[in-house]
């Protein structure tokens, strides 16, 4: 049901079909892959979509007059399009495509850093992926600007009372993700917007994570940024989006200069075009973007809800087996979290329990996740996760939970 039609029950099983890659086999054993956090497998639809427009309609966008530029065009315009309604944007004009969520991050902090000065301040939380630490990193080397940090509780949920106690009139920017690829925690990124801009602070939600498993609504969330990736969301790599209110991207200076991005370019003078494309130099990921706007169609078929619930119901039957195992301690446990599993096991480095699961078939990953200052806050030096997606079924726990004991008997 490509069409975008909604199924308000989920079968995970008619979905899986659906996913060509997971039919193999590895080390002679079925794939149970629960590595979807890191990056998502694409299902036929997407496939045959970029094979479709690259066999049969494809030129470069927007300038061209023929034929075939005209319909990649559309193909182009009506992926940006699907994007909005996948957020709830306010209108396509407020979608701009980047190459991924870190370049949607790094555009804004760009812009907003030319007006950065010395002591402004910019709020993080503990528990961000290093593509929304790094880009806020290079504003406190270059402009001189102050990070603060919020602290993560015990249970992995946001101290929303310390976050309060950070904001003030030099809080110029708060970025935060929605959704922990780590804990799997699910931020109250509504209020977290509110409260900053009671104080005229700037919103980036980070919804990498989140535009999958959260449901995402920008105009509810009010947030002024949200930047997500492709490839995590059933599409392809090399292509993402962020999300700006129009005045929030209107205030934005260019990111990168070149064709496209300009309105008229003399020897002595030059106009920048209006956003979107004032943000779009070059040739963009056009077929990375017809594969983005394939995944939300195809995605669109099913009730987010039942998905949602099928992906936790899942999660729950993984974390039920591994109660009351010996010297195995889960990280994050907070109210009303998405379906991310990261553990450790006692006398065993991640990598090895990783490896050694990995012969059974069972794809997780290991590491820090790309989260170091979360690791520091519970004493971590590797962590290994498990994250479950629309089309992982119960049978996937069960395979999870049986190579993980035996991982563990490896060490004992």
């Amino acid at each position: 049901m490509a069409d975008g039609s909604t199924v308000t029950t989920f079968d995970a099983w008619a979905a899986r079909a659906q996913f060509p890659i997971l039919s193999r086999t590895v080390n002679g054993k079925p794939l149970v892959y629960l590595d979807s956090a890191a990056s998502a497998q694409k299902p036929r639809a997407v496939i045959d979509a970029m094979t479709a427009a690259m066999e049969g309609s494809y030129a470069n966008v927007h300038r061209g007059l023929h034929t075939l530029a005209n319909e990649t065009t559309e193909a182009f315009e009506a992926a940006r399009e699907g994007v909005a309604r996948f957020l709830n944007a306010e209108t396509p004009d407020n979608i701009v495509w980047t190459k991924g969520g870190t370049e949607a991050i790094n555009l804004v902090a760009a812009g907003i850093g030319q007006s950065i000065q010395p002591g402004d301040e910019i709020v993080v939380s503990q528990m961000e992926h290093h593509s929304n630490i790094v880009p806020w990193h290079l504003l406190r080397e270059r402009r001189g600007a102050v990070l603060k940090w919020i602290p993560v509780l015990d249970d992995g949920s946001l101290d929303m009372a310390a976050y309060g106690d950070l904001l003030g009139p030099k809080t110029k920017v708060v970025a935060v993700t929605h959704m922990s690829n780590v804990l799997g925690t699910i931020n109250p990124v509504a209020e977290i917007t509110r409260m900053a801009h009671a104080v005229g602070a700037k919103v980036l939600i980070d919804g990498c994570q989140g535009a999958v498993h959260c449901g995402p609504d920008v105009q509810a969330i009010g947030c002024d940024f949200y930047a997500f990736t492709g490839h995590k969301l059933y599409g392809p790599t090399g292509i993402g989006a962020l999300y700006g209110r129009t005045d929030a991207l209107e205030a934005l200076p260019p990111y990168q200069g070149g064709g496209e991005m300009i309105e008229t370019v003399e020897m002595d003078r030059i106009t920048y075009a209006k956003p979107p494309h004032r943000f779009e130099a070059g040739t963009p990921p056009i077929l990375e973007a017809i594969g983005l706007g394939a995944a939300i169609t195809w995605l669109s078929q099913f009730d987010a809800n039942a998905v949602r619930a099928h992906e936790l119901a899942v999660y729950r039957r993984a974390v039920e087996g591994l109660r009351g195992v010996n010297g195995l301690q889960i990280i994050g446990e907070a109210k009303d979290k998405g379906s991310i599993l990261t553990f450790t096991v006692e006398g065993a480095h991640a990598h090895d329990v990783a490896q050694i699961m990995d012969r059974y078939g069972v794809a997780v990953r290991a590491g820090l996740h790309c989260a170091e200052p979360l690791a520091k806050r519970f004493g971590l030096t590797s962590s290994a996760r498990a994250s479950f997606a629309l089309y992982n079924t119960m049978e996937d726990a069960d395979a999870f939970v049986e190579a993980l004991d035996r991982a563990r008997k490896f060490f004992e």
